[in-house]
């Protein structure tokens, strides 16, 4: 079921919903310049056998609309999106999971929004907190110097991206994706090749652009609050990936209140067909555990 809602006056959120009205909704909160299409078909199916499923086209990607040029918004503006959804479908409380920047945003939405959360699964993606890691052997390493995006990943993002016809757009996405995915799973080109294609069908047009990029990234920091938190929180280890590489997913266990950490071994920057079994049987669990019988009311 397709329908859009209202965030803000005159930005409406494409969304999609799958599986029973009745199950416990979970809201699937995808990475920058990624449409919710981004989320696997098989991985969606999965998760929507035991929840009310829903993803949605942040602004600028996808249906939503592509407006950032003539009215500019924060992060936190695509953070307050995600509650504008929750609103818009009629849903109180949800189940969310985060990937990238989608992390962040959930990490947005514990400290700001916990009466709206049921728990929280964060993916490939970053602590908002200035709180150190420890290292196992006891040592401190400050947030700031934990290991940064992989030379290979920031030299393919300082190429211009230009309009040399969709084919040409689907080689650069796939080569994007090859290279996000890491090193330790095989890699499935067509899988990757697919999906773009499927994403430029349903956005309806094959170019792209950087508004995410340049939104402004200011107070975002919520180091106090998350420590505070005490929504069951799950933090997934991806150990190949080149964008928040190890230890990043540690450090969001340590800094973030009632957190679990669960490895997907192999994973990276990205979602491939091998990981995804165990990665809806991670969120599931993490889910099951804490999912009322009925979703509350609004």
């Amino acid at each position: 079921m397709q329908q859009f809602v209202e965030a803000t006056p005159g930005i409406r959120l494409w969304t999609e919903q799958r599986g029973p009205l009745d199950a416990p909704p979970l809201l699937l909160i995808m990475g920058a310049q990624a449409s919710g299409l981004g989320w696997p078909e098989p991985l969606v199916d999965a998760l929507a056998t035991r929840h009310r499923v829903i993803r949605y086209d942040h602004r600028d990607t996808g249906r939503s609309p592509w407006a950032f040029a003539q009215h500019p918004y924060r992060i936190a503006d695509l953070a307050q999106d995600a509650i504008a959804v929750l609103d818009g479908l009629g849903i109180g409380r949800a189940h969310i999971v985060g990937m990238s920047l989608g992390g962040m945003l959930a990490q947005m939405a514990l400290a700001d929004h916990p009466d709206r959360l049921l728990s929280a699964t964060l993916i490939s993606t970053c602590a908002l907190s200035t709180r150190p890691y420890t290292r196992p052997d006891g040592t401190e390493v400050p947030a700031a110097d934990l290991p940064g995006v992989s030379p290979a990943v920031l030299d393919l993002w300082a190429r211009p991206v230009e309009d040399h016809g969709l084919e040409a757009e689907l080689d650069r996405r796939t080569e994007h994706w090859r290279i996000l995915a890491g090193d330790q799973l095989p890699f499935d080109a067509e899988h990757f090749r697919t999906l773009e294609r499927r994403i430029i069908e349903h956005t309806g047009r094959h170019t792209t652009n950087s508004a995410h990029g340049s939104a402004d990234d200011s107070g975002m920091l919520r180091t106090g609050e998350l420590a505070a938190n005490r929504i069951p929180a799950l933090s997934l280890a991806a150990p190949a990936d080149p964008v928040f590489p190890p230890p990043h997913a540690e450090h969001l266990a340590q800094v973030i209140g009632n957190t679990r950490l669960v490895e997907i071994p192999g994973m990276g920057h990205a979602l491939p067909p091998a990981a995804l079994p165990r990665l809806a049987t991670a969120i599931l669990a993490h889910t099951g555990a804490t999912a009322p019988s009925r979703p509350p009311a609004a």
